[in-house]
């Protein structure tokens, strides 16, 4: 029997199987899965296609189908294994805020370094417009002009105004859509609004305990109707990437990438190589200078870690 994995609790997995009257069974997996020859904490992710053997009690996950794309990160607990957030996504969606909690910029560029190298469309989404004053909304300003300019859509909102999320809304549909954040930037909130529900669970399908929960623990698909759906993530304090090369942070600053074709070295880091056109690309403003900042901080962190914790997870 094949299924959708709509939630994972770390131990067990609701399964909506493709089948019949969409039943959904809470499966358990036996023996270890890898991926790509890593280890990861979670091997089946929200989203993931899998085989599954029926018990008299619900059942056991035998495969997990080929993925398209997943979204992976270091392991908050287990520094040298990889987590997996979501997998077959059409698009994600970067809940963050200028303030209540305070912006941390820098976290925009490691959250896109994770979608980057399945080219995974984000929106970046700018949460409680209406705690911006004039200042803020320069700030807002200056970051949509970045982001955009490489390719991203930027939006401004108000989970607490319905209206505010129109345009949102319309580019959830027919997709299914990851959300992600760190702790704090209301997402929960932007989740219930979007559905039209106060308490995120009384909507999920793969509910069985009928307790109420605002905080999201665990990773979960929502449906939003027959062809809408949203992958909902636990909110995310820190991001690093045991699994990274430096070569691989540089392919994946896109606009980086782009111009690095000029270099006039193929394994140009742009730091202090010579004729190196990301640098002259910063010069001439066509290149952000923070996003450039930032790519500097992830180099030094992956560098950082010494060969065996870059390379113990294969």
């Amino acid at each position: 029997m094949i299924g959708t994995v709509i939630k994972s609790t770390g131990s067990w997995y609701s399964v909506l199987l493709d089948e019949g009257e969409k039943e959904i069974l809470q499966c358990r997996i036996i023996g270890k899965f890898r991926l790509n020859g890593m280890k990861v904490t979670n091997p089946v992710a929200v989203g993931d296609k899998v085989r599954i053997e029926k018990e008299s009690e619900g059942g056991i996950i035998k495969e997990i189908l080929d993925r398209r794309n997943y979204v992976v990160r270091q392991s908050p607990r287990k520094k040298h294994q990889l987590h997996l957030l979501a997998s077959n996504v059409d698009q994600a969606f970067l809940i963050i805020t200028i303030k209540s909690p305070k912006l941390k910029q820098g976290f925009i560029d490691r959250f896109l370094l994770m979608t980057e190298p399945y080219n995974i469309p984000v929106d970046i989404i700018f949460n409680k417009s209406d705690l911006l004053n004039d200042k803020d909304r320069e700030l807002y300003t200056y970051l949509k002009d970045i982001y955009e300019s490489i390719g991203y859509h930027v939006h401004l909102v108000s989970s607490l105004e319905s209206e505010s999320l129109e345009e949102v809304k319309k580019r959830l549909e027919h997709k299914i859509t990851l959300i992600s954040g760190q702790s704090g930037v209301g997402k929960s909130t932007f989740v219930n609004t979007i559905l039209g529900t106060e308490d995120l669970r009384t909507t999920v399908l793969s509910d069985y305990t009928g307790k109420g929960q605002h905080t999201t623990t665990f990773a979960e698909m929502l449906f939003i109707n027959k062809t809408s759906f949203i992958i909902d993530t636990p909110g995310i304090k820190t991001l690093s990437f045991n699994h990274l090369e430096p070569m691989d942070v540089a392919h994946n600053f896109k606009e980086f990438f782009q111009a690095s074709k000029q270099c006039k070295f193929a394994d140009c880091l742009h730091r202090d190589e010579p004729k190196c056109a990301v640098k002259d690309a910063i010069e001439t403003y066509e290149i952000s200078e923070l996003r450039y900042f930032n790519y500097l901080q992830l180099l030094e962190e992956i560098e950082d870690q010494n060969y065996w914790e870059r390379n113990s997870n294969t």
